[in-house]
């Protein structure tokens, strides 16, 4: 049942046995091509809930939009092994919820890790991605943007409220995000953490940091081109931060090379990664998946 939120809660059992959970937008009525939305590492479904209103409620193309949590994040149970929090496990999560909802064939939004999560679904499921939106993240990942990653999300200090929350955020991603105005500040903020009687908790495993902590990041990191070419049959559009670390300019002008349906945009004044419900982006998403799915 839909709350006054706007989405509704579901429930299911991963392949070994946690408890998961996605947030289902809209309803299986109606007409367009059901839209997954994967957020990134540390991330869950609340990252897309603005976007998500916005296309579940297209005036002319309303999707059933499913925003997943994956293990160890948000309402999905922790992980008794954090070694289990890897993208291959993540991507069979992703794969049990959606047979669990029967959504055969569907469009696909990831962020981050999200990417990395449909790029070895295009390559074990390819009839099941009919859409692809990369959000700043390609088959190429840059190490010193994950050297970035790596380093606040072990040094970051635990804020006593809301409001230190979001100066601590400011302090860490202001530079590359100098296009954020107050209130997208204050949204990102409400989708890291949860609120414990008023203090901010990062909602995610702490246990999950000793997956970026056991990188080795003096090392070249493989990529995913193979993987990626595995999506060539289908509409892609990727997002760019401007200021990203992580997708670099030369990736994305390769990925636009190797790919025939390709469509790339570069957000100013934002890192990574975009929010997705800022500035023209929903309106560029939901036009693209609207051409993609006609």
């Amino acid at each position: 049942m839909v709350n006054g939120n706007g989405f509704s809660d579901f429930f299911y059992a991963s392949q070994d046995g946690l408890k998961l959970h996605a947030r289902i937008y809209g309803d299986s009525t109606r007409g367009g091509l059901p839209v997954v939305c994967l957020p990134g590492l540390t991330r869950n479904a609340r990252d897309f809930h603005e976007l998500a209103l916005r296309l579940a409620n297209d005036p002319e193309n309303p999707c059933r939009i499913i925003c997943f949590d994956y293990r160890g994040r948000g309402l999905s149970a922790y992980d008794p092994n954090w070694q289990n929090y890897n993208v291959g496990v993540e991507t069979a999560d992703v794969i049990a919820g959606l047979d669990a909802l029967g959504i055969d064939e569907a469009a696909f939004i990831g962020t981050s890790r999200g990417g990395l999560i449909i790029h070895v679904l295009g390559a074990m499921r390819p009839a099941l991605i009919k859409a692809a939106v990369l959000n700043d993240i390609g088959p190429v990942i840059e190490a010193a943007g994950l050297a970035h990653i790596r380093s606040y999300l072990e040094n970051a200090p635990r804020p006593a409220d809301f409001a230190g929350a979001i100066e601590l955020q400011k302090t860490i991603h202001g530079a590359a995000f100098p296009a954020l105005a107050e209130a997208d500040w204050q949204r990102f903020v409400r989708a890291i953490y949860r609120d414990e009687d008023g203090r901010p908790v990062a909602d995610y495993d702490p246990a999950l940091i000793n997956t970026v902590l056991a990188m080795d990041l003096t090392q070249p990191l493989p990529d995913l081109w193979p993987q990626f070419e595995s999506l060539a049959s289908i509409p892609m559009l990727v997002i760019r931060g401007e200021n990203s670390r992580l997708l670099s300019s030369a990736t994305l002008d390769e990925m636009g090379r190797r790919h025939p349906q390709f469509e790339a945009m570069t957000v100013g004044g934002q890192g990574h990664a975009p929010l997705l419900e800022s500035g023209d982006l929903p309106d560029r998403i939901a036009g693209f998946l609207s051409e993609s799915s006609a």
